[in-house]
């Protein structure tokens, strides 16, 4: 997508890295190549090495050997690749050696403990043999050192005995099992799903890997990926419930609550995009969206009739303002699991989707996985055991606050194929383009309970895998013409590829919330999960009073039918507006009697209008940057931590970050705030978006954030195309301009295609690269012309100014 000379998560440029790897190389003898997996026995405990890549090993360890040979877990879809790799045995140990990484398996201890350490042993004992493991890079460099690891019967002692009561007889046995690694003083980790509680880095920090919808600080989703700054990523194969224990006592611990063996995968690169690249081929590609996903998707709790709908549609277009989704919300339907629309609201839905059709306008609608014993389709789940259910087979409720109904349970193939065939009659059959998956975790959480894939506490985190398998596997099945775009609440390994996007859930409309959304967001889409969004404004009600702390900065007056007297409310909203008008996907939902733009005053309305229309306006970047996230599986929302690892002072900055190569976003999250310190992370200099002044980077600014500005800084050597006004991308967008930032040479890829169809599968695109030579002081562009004028009419080449 981009190159620069590229430093590589370690600080060294990747050409004194490739030397350094080449040196190595060189000094050792070739080896016996290595079989499709390495089989090792300590003690009682079985080892298995297994390649999927030259930078990819699984590691499995077992008490049992039938289960420490078998496949990958759910989510994992690559199969074994040892090509390239060889293995040695010697007095030190078994050795498994690419040209990219270094395996050393220490050789099986036969100590026999003295002294106290006997009169210990009389006592307690752990539950596994050790196995001394470590990977380094060919170079000798260290990489990641296990410590120690568990395979625990539960307990009284531990306090998790009570776990065993959620096994039945047949199922496999229940093991706690976990892993220690080492945790190197200045060693940084970022990703593991979704945490509300307001940090970035998650060093210090002990983490629940669980999806919790009550989560205290907000929702949390499991995704049991981290990346860090020592040049690998770790992906933790148990979809139980995890605590990990990130750099206490200078260790790591991962703990499952539920397996029957440790299953974990290293990466190795020299940058993190290469860490998602092996994410990727793991776990599978991430699709390109539908276009219009990365337009305005305009939402609320709730539209409540066709008519609401369809008024909404008009006023953007009357108002000539971009607009690409309009979404239905619940309760459209007579009842919960009916999968119907309420006539005398919905007198026709497939005209009124023919309509918004005619507008320019996509629909997606909200179909949930619960249903009840009233409505039509509950007997026939019922007759064939498919939903989750206690061990007596009684599908499981949430009784007696929670009247809702079961949960269908699509982790049994033939429940999933039911489940879009009747999506699909009910509502693809009435014109809507793309399905809101809510309730993914599912709702009625599942450790207690049975899926057909097994105990729902062993596998409590894979509900969203495979809910949101089920629609995409549809859509490609049946719809083979038309891109799939399902919004789901929730994610687990390998999600990603199910033509997915996420959001935050059930946020609170708070400045505190909105704050704590920048690090929760960047550590998310870190966690190999590319799209996430906001509800803009937060989703929970609004309170009827609310009395700011310092002057709002936005009127309230001439909204009060809307904020009544949260009068600080119309501010929060445009400051959330301007954030996600830089995020994956940007879409306004909430529990407001009404959530369009020009429902939050008249000061408010030019605001988000400009942003609006500036979100159109760098349409061919943003889609630019979702090809380079298909082709890599790399966030183009990224924390600095990502491109700037030779400045520490990147490691924790949470407040800001980089949308693609181009563009340094410092959101407003503080109430009446009208400027901001923000970071310019070193190695480059920097420009002020909407000044154009020249900035050295290595510093702290102060700057001006008046309530119609947030600030956005363009690096330096950066070249950022920018598109012509359209109401929609349904419509051909011109290349307007393209502004190239001086200071350093810059590459980008600029990227079309029909925006509707799986043909860029096939090839059938328009890719244009364009590349920047600082020292020629001009732009050169090769493969499809993108734009038909001049270039003296299209490039503009950013100048120094005045103050700099």
């Amino acid at each position: 997508m981009y190159v620069r000379d590229r430093r590589t998560i370690f600080g060294c440029t990747t050409f004194q890295f490739a030397l350094a790897v080449l040196f190595v190389m060189v000094s050792f003898p070739r080896r016996a190549a290595l079989a499709q997996q390495a089989r090792l026995t300590r003690g009682d405990a079985t080892v298995v090495l297994e390649a999927f890549a030259p930078n990819i090993v699984r590691v499995t360890l077992s008490l049992d050997k039938t289960t420490a040979l078998k496949q990958p877990g759910v989510g994992i879809t690559a199969a074994g690749a040892a090509a390239g790799w060889t293995e040695a045995s010697a007095q030190e140990g078994e050795t498994f050696r690419s040209d990219r990484m270094v395996v050393h398996v220490s050789p099986e201890s036969h100590g026999t403990p003295s002294g106290t350490g006997a009169n210990i042993a009389k006592y307690f004992n752990g539950s596994t043999p050790y196995i001394g493991l470590r990977i380094e890079t060919p170079a000798g460099r260290q990489i990641l050192t296990m410590q120690g690891w568990e395979m625990a019967v539960p307990n009284h002692k531990d306090g998790n005995a009570n776990v065993l009561s959620d096994r039945r007889p047949a199922d496999d046995p229940f093991f706690e099992v976990g892993a220690t690694f080492a945790a190197p003083s200045d060693e940084h980790y970022y990703g593991l799903g979704q945490n509300q509680q307001g940090f970035l880095d998650l060093r210090g920090h002990s983490m629940e890997c669980a999806h919790d919808y009550t989560a205290a600080a907000g929702p949390s989703v499991c995704v049991p990926f981290v990346v860090t700054n020592k040049g690998y990523a770790l992906l933790w194969d148990n979809p139980s419930r995890t605590r990990v224990d990130f750099a206490f006592n200078d260790q790591t611990r991962w703990t499952s609550q539920v397996g029957q063996r440790v299953s974990f995968f290293v990466i190795v690169g020299d940058t993190y995009d290469q860490l998602y690249e092996g994410y990727r081929l793991l776990t599978g590609s991430v699709p390109m969206l539908p276009k219009s996903a990365y337009g305005y998707i305009q939402c609320k709790q709730r539209y409540a009739s066709q008519k609401e709908v369809l008024d909404v549609a008009h006023g953007y277009r009357d108002r000539h303002l971009p607009a690409d989704v309009m979404v239905v919300d619940w309760f459209y339907f007579t009842r919960m699991g009916q999968m119907d629309m309420d006539p005398k609201f919905w007198p026709d839905p497939a005209a009124m989707n023919a309509e918004l059709h005619r507008l320019g306008f996509h629909s997606m609608i909200s179909v949930w996985p619960r249903f009840v014993p009233e409505d039509r389709y509950y007997g026939t789940l019922l007759k064939n055991g498919w939903f989750e259910h206690l061990a007596d087979g009684t599908p499981t409720v949430g009784l007696p606050y929670d009247r809702a109904g079961s949960d269908i349970d699509t982790t049994n193939p033939d429940a999933a194929r039911w489940y879009w065939d009747t999506v699909r009659d009910n509502f693809v059959s009435k014109g809507f383009d793309a399905f809101w998956a809510d309730e993914t975790e599912p709702d009625l959480p599942p450790n207690g309970s049975y899926l057909h894939i097994g105990p729902g506490t062993e596998y409590f985190n894979v509900y969203p895998y495979f809910h949101t398998q089920a629609l995409y596997d549809g859509f490609r099945r049946d719809l083979p013409g038309k891109r799939a775009l399902i919004l789901s609440r929730d994610a687990y390994l390998g999600a990603q590829h199910n033509g997915t996007i996420f959001w935050s859930s059930d946020i609170f409309p708070t400045w505190d919330t909105l704050k704590r959304q920048v690090p929760t967001g960047l550590n998310f889409v870190a966690s190999g999960m590319p799209y996430w969004s906001t509800d803009i404004g937060g989703w929970q009600y609004l309170p009827y009073t609310h009395t700011p702390a310092r002057p709002p900065l936005i009127d309230p007056t001439d909204a009060r039918d809307n904020v009544h007297y949260d009068d600080d409310y119309p501010e929060l909203y445009v400051r959330w507006f301007q954030y996600a008008t830089f995020q994956p996907n940007m879409r306004a939902h909430g529990s407001r009697k009404f959530n369009e733009v020009w429902s939050y005053g008249k000061q408010a309305e030019p605001i988000l209008e400009k942003y609006l229309r500036l979100r159109y306006q760098l349409m061919p970047y943003i889609y630019s940057l979702a090809y380079f996230s298909h082709q890599t599986g790399a966030p183009f929302m990224r924390g600095l931590f990502m491109d700037f690892g030779g400045d520490p002072k990147t490691a924790s900055i949470g407040d800001e970050y980089m949308f693609g190569p181009a563009l340094l976003i410092a959101p407003v999250t503080e109430q009446g705030a009208t400027s901001r310190e923000v970071y310019l992370p070193a190695g480059t200099d920097w420009y002020n978006f909407w000044t154009n002044e020249r900035l050295h980077g290595g510093q702290s600014i102060t700057a001006a954030a008046p309530i119609d500005t947030i600030p956005v800084f363009v690096r330096a050597g950066s070249i950022l195309p920018l598109g012509a006004p359209v109401e929609s991308t349904n419509e051909k967008q011109a290349i307007a301009a393209v502004r190239v930032y001086p200071g350093a040479d810059g590459d980008f890829t600029l990227y079309s295609d029909d925006g509707t169809t799986y043909a860029y599968e096939a090839g059938k695109s328009e890719i244009t690269h364009l590349h920047w030579s600082d020292a020629a002081g001009k732009l050169q562009h090769t493969g499809v012309s993108a734009w038909s004028a001049s270039d003296d009419a299209i490039v503009t080449v950013i100048r120094k100014t005045a103050g700099e």
